[in-house]
C-alpha cells in the first residue's frame, strides 16, 4: 500500500456549519422576492428618522439660541417612539404577506400535495418574519441611535445601556406586532382585511383601550400596557399608564403570543387545500 492509497483510505473531515432550514429559508426568499413590500418597510423606518435629524440639524444651524442640538436624550426618546409605531407598522405587513400569502399565490396547496407538514409550514413563517422585521427596524434603530449620540453636542447622550434597552424594546414591540399578524392572517387568510384589523387595533383601539380609566385592572390584559412596563425608564415620561408587576407583564406578553399563533396553527391544519 503506498502513500496515495494511504491518504486516500484516511476519513474526510467536513466542517459543518449550521444553516436554516430549507423552510424558513424558502419563506424569506418569498418575502424578499416582495420588493415593493420590503423597500416600502424599509423607506418607512428610514427615510423618517433621515427627515427629522436633518431638520432638527437646519433648525440648530439657522438658529442655536432657540434650538438646541439635534442629537440628545429628549430627541432620541421622542425619535424611538416614532420608530415604534413605524415598526408595528412594518411588522404588520410582513406578518399578514407572511401568513396569507401562500394562499393567495396558490402555492399553499402545492406544498401540502407534497406532503409537507400543516404545521412545520406555519412555524417556518415566524423566524423568517422575525428575521425580515428586525432587519428593517434596526436600519431605523442604527440611524437614530448614531445621530442622537453624535450631534448631542451639550446635552446628554443617552447611554449604552439606553441605547441596548431600547433596541430590546423595539424588537420586542414589533416581534409582537409581527406574530400577531401572522396568526390572524393565517386564520382569516386575507392579507387586506387582516392589515386593516390589526392596524385598526394596535394603532387607534388599543391606546384609547389604555386611556380610559373606567376600565380599571381590566387594561392589564391588553398587550400595550404589558409592553410598556417593560419600556426603558430613560424613555418614559411620566411613568406607565397602567402599572403592573413585571411577572404580570410576561405572563400577558405570553399569551398575545400564544394565542394568536395557536389560532393560526390550527386553522393551517384544518384548512382546505
Amino acid at each position: 500500500m503506498n502513500t496515495t492509497t494511504a491518504t486516500a483510505e484516511l476519513p474526510r473531515t467536513h466542517t459543518r456549519y449550521p444553516r436554516r432550514p430549507r423552510l424558513v429559508s424558502a419563506e424569506v426568499l418569498k418575502l424578499r422576492k416582495r420588493r415593493g413590500l420590503v423597500l416600502a418597510t424599509f423607506a418607512l423606518t428610514v427615510l423618517p428618522m433621515i427627515v427629522a435629524y436633518v431638520v432638527l440639524v437646519a433648525l440648530h444651524a439657522t438658529e442655536p439660541a432657540k434650538h438646541g442640538p439635534a442629537g440628545g436624550l429628549e430627541n432620541f426618546s421622542g425619535s424611538m417612539y416614532l420608530l415604534i409605531q413605524l415598526g408595528v407598522v412594518a411588522a404588520i405587513l410582513f406578518g399578514a404577506t407572511a401568513g396569507a400569502g401562500d394562499l393567495r399565490s396558490g402555492v399553499f396547496r402545492e406544498l401540502v400535495v407534497t406532503g409537507r407538514s400543516r404545521l412545520a409550514l406555519f412555524a417556518a413563517r415566524v423566524p423568517a418574519g422575525l428575521g425580515l422585521v428586525f432587519a428593517v427596524a434596526s436600519a431605523g434603530f442604527v440611524i437614530t441611535a448614531t445621530a442622537s449620540t453624535v450631534l448631542a453636542g451639550s446635552l446628554d447622550a443617552p447611554s449604552a445601556g439606553v441605547l441596548v434597552g431600547s433596541a430590546a424594546w423595539l424588537a420586542l414591540v414589533t416581534g409582537l406586532a409581527l406574530v400577531l399578524a401572522l396568526g390572524v392572517s393565517s386564520a382569516l387568510g386575507s392579507r387586506g382585511t387582516t392589515i386593516g384589523i390589526v392596524l385598526g387595533w394596535q394603532l387607534v383601539a388599543m391606546p384609547l383601550l389604555l386611556q380610559f380609566g373606567a376600565l380599571g385592572s381590566l387594561r392589564k390584559g391588553l398587550l400595550g400596557a404589558a409592553t410598556g412596563r417593560l419600556e426603558p425608564e430613560a424613555l418614559l415620561v411620566g411613568g406607565a399608564i397602567v402599572p403592573m408587576s413585571l411577572v404580570a407583564a410576561l405572563a400577558v406578553i405570553a399569551a398575545w403570543t400564544v394565542a394568536p399563533l395557536a389560532a393560526g396553527a390550527w386553522r393551517t391544519c384544518r384548512r382546505d387545500a
